[in-house]
């Protein structure tokens, strides 16, 4: 029999089962209809309220909505759109909700819940699977906590420490490990303009992968040209003389980047010299990039076959470089319209001090924060400090292995693809 998730226990585990899949928790209103009820929520997500109005533009903000049900049965749920307050995930109903009613508080989920009995009425958002797969993470919160407990005090190797400083390492070590260990990777699935740009992400720290996918979902890896074009930092406006021109200020004026401009217009096939005959009847050059003609025309000057040709542009898929002038990803014309994935790494700390640590990582945060707090300390035994660095990286190394997540099965079945025989 397939294990589930038993109520709460004093075990780690704090949610239902209804709550963690649902993103609902059930109360049940007085028989005294009495005003100011308190239904307390303990969602491992915090309540957020803007407005309890539907028509205040604030409405929109919240994460959660409240369902009333004389009977509690499917179809008779409607949304209770009377005054409430929230503090500390306790919403207080400040007037009657009704004698004996079930009340409902539902996070919002793409599928709306099943409470609302129209679509305006549905809770739509990504709240509840947001919390998904959260066991395996801590709140960098309580990191803090855990060390202050574990590694401060007296008789233990930090008699003291503020609670700020350990925040400040924690931090850094977030920062350190999202880069190469925790592989803190997100995407975004955008669609690629007609201008060609896209903004980078608010927290993009470095690029991954991007990738365009097609009518299957299948995706296709776009690769970077910044070795081919470039995005210049500064376009000075230039006088007759060639001298940068200046404002009434004293300050330099800058316009468009004429080789932005140019690799927009680029016609693809000059670059990738994936030519075909239609191609050449049209007047393009086929040596234009190259020798021989393109490897799109069967003339046995098939791809790979001739020298010099660019890596990164020889192929079918489009390009794309990094503007860090504009902080803008530019890509190749071939590509507008179509929507791409864009893998990046962020440092896990854009928001706030719940950023979520692997639990598979955690001991290898406690060794980064006692070796920073040391090391930065003065009359500190050279023996000690240089124990607490080797500790460290040892940990360090051993949180890598947890989370590469290597699986032996895996590897037998990539060693066994490689032995297959190619036939035609």
């Amino acid at each position: 029999m397939a294990s589930v998730i038993k109520p709460p226990n004093n075990g780690l585990i704090n949610e239902t089962a209804q709550q963690y899949y649902s993103g609902s928790q059930n109360f049940r209103g007085d028989a005294g209809n009495t005003a100011g009820q308190k239904l307390i929520t303990t969602f491992d997500t915090d309540l957020y309220l803007g407005n309890y109005d539907p028509t205040s533009s604030d409405y929109s903000l919240n994460n959660f909505k409240i369902y009333t049900s004389s009977l509690g049965t499917p179809g008779t749920w409607s949304e209770y759109t009377s005054a409430y307050t929230l503090a500390n995930n306790i919403v207080t109903i400040t007037g009657n909700p009704g004698a004996n009613v079930f009340i409902v508080v539902q996070l919002k989920m793409l599928t709306g819940g099943k409470y609302g009995n129209t679509a305006a009425e549905k809770a739509y958002g990504e709240v509840v699977e947001d919390n998904y797969g959260g066991y395996k993470y801590l709140k960098l919160n309580d990191v803090v906590n855990n060390f202050l407990v574990g590694y401060v005090g007296k008789d233990k190797l930090i008699p003291d420490v503020k609670r700020t400083d350990v925040i400040f390492h924690a931090k850094r070590a977030m920062q350190e490990f999202s880069y190469d260990t925790l592989k803190s990777i997100k995407s975004s699935e955008l669609t690629i303009p007609p201008g060609l740009t896209i903004v980078l992400p608010q927290d993009f720290v470095n690029y991954v992968r991007c990738s365009w996918v097609d009518d299957l979902g299948v995706k296709h890896i776009i690769y970077p040209t910044n070795n081919i074009t470039i995005s210049p930092y500064y376009t000075y406006l230039q006088d007759d003389d060639g001298i940068p021109t200046t404002d009434n200020f004293g300050n330099d004026l800058e316009g468009t980047s004429i080789t932005q401009e140019r690799w927009h217009k680029a016609n693809t096939t000059l670059i990738d010299n994936n030519l075909t005959n239609a191609d050449i009847s049209g007047g393009i050059d086929p040596d234009w990039y190259g020798y021989g003609y393109g490897w799109g025309l069967g003339t046995g000057y098939g791809y790979g076959q001739r020298y010099g040709l660019e890596p990164s542009a020889s192929q079918m898929n489009g390009w794309f470089n990094i503007n860090e002038r504009e902080n803008k990803l530019s890509f190749s014309s071939n590509l507008a319209n179509l929507m791409i994935v864009f893998e990046y790494i962020s440092d896990g700390l854009a928001y706030d001090l719940d950023s979520r640590v692997p639990k598979m990582a955690e001991d290898a945060m406690y060794a980064y924060i006692i070796y920073s707090i040391i090391s930065t300390r003065i009359n500190q035994p050279e023996y000690v400090v240089m124990r607490l660095k080797k500790e460290k990286a040892a940990k360090l190394r051993n949180a890598k292995i947890r989370l590469s997540n290597i699986k032996l099965d895996e590897i037998v079945q990539v060693m066994r693809n490689k032995s297959k025989w190619i036939k035609n």
